[in-house]
């Protein structure tokens, strides 16, 4: 294992905003004047301490410039309500969009923060009355909260399952439909320590949730991936010296490359058949 150690800011380029966007993203600010592909996503395809990214891969494969529109702790709602980064992805010839957990988005049972979507804000009135015995002021993110109320309750936890499945498919529906179906998804799953409902990324979706957006698409891209610890994929990886146990859990320089190289043949096609 060998990996530099720096600040956690210390990935070259950075993070950048691009016009009319609070949402700090993977840099350095791309030219947006000629053609190329966006990629939509959270961590995974920020690539959170990895100096080489997914998108960067597959532009060197594809030569064509790859705009990471990413960001560390994003969901599904980070894009769904920013509409200066939906402009920007919507100018894209593609854009590849990340399956990201069905947790992670503001629903009638809970608000989550608009930006950093893991961060649990607000119980709304039908949670308390779904689990009155729970004092939501301990929790500060959504899988701690979820983890908790499947503990307590499998049957009243359904229901909350299967309202954020709902809604996690009308945000999906809605943000395809608003990057005109030119859409790739990536589905990288993981498997996580943690309950029968969270023991796998992205949490909460389930292949009968995706089929349903295919027709939708262009594509789904599906990659059985493995976090950095559990495979030993840390060769180049640039961190702090306080980062090794978040390094742990993302995807390593490995892992980009392959997932990277897996989407480059993809978009190929769509090209030739375009």
């Amino acid at each position: 294992m060998s990996y530099e150690l720096k600040s956690a800011g210390a990935l070259s380029g950075g993070t950048c905003c691009y016009a009319g966007s609070r949402l700090p993203v993977r840099g350095p600010k791309r030219d947006l004047t000629k053609p190329y592909i966006a990629f939509l996503g959270g961590t995974e395809v920020f690539g959170r301490f990895v100096e080489t990214p997914l998108s960067d891969v597959s532009e060197s494969l594809l030569k064509t410039p790859c705009v990471n529109l990413a960001a560390v702790n994003a969901g599904l709602d980070t894009f769904a309500t920013d509409e200066a980064l939906l402009a920007v992805a919507r100018n894209a010839e593609y854009t590849v969009l990340q399956v990201m957990g069905a947790q992670n988005i503001s629903n009638r049972y809970y608000r989550v923060h608009p930006r950093r979507n893991d961060r649990f804000l607000q119980a709304q009135p039908p949670l308390k009355q779904l689990f009155p015995e729970v004092d939501y002021t301990e929790f500060h993110f959504n899988k701690h909260l979820l983890t908790t109320l499947q503990a307590l309750s499998e049957e009243r936890f359904d229901q909350l399952r299967a309202h954020l499945q709902e809604v996690w498919l009308t945000r999906m529906h809605q943000l395809i439909k608003s990057l005109e179906g030119r859409v790739i998804l990536l589905r990288a799953s993981y498997e996580l320590t943690g309950s029968a409902a969270f023991g796998q990324e992205p949490v909460l979706v389930d292949s009968k949730m995706l089929k349903s957006l295919r027709a939708q698409v262009r594509g789904l891209v599906e990659v059985t991936a493995a976090p950095a610890g559990r495979v030993d994929d840390f060769d180049g990886m640039v961190m702090g010296e306080l980062d090794l146990p978040a390094a742990q859990h993302v995807l390593g320089p490995a892992e980009h490359v392959r997932i990277g190289c897996t989407l480059a043949e993809r978009l190929q096609e769509l090209a030739r058949h375009d």
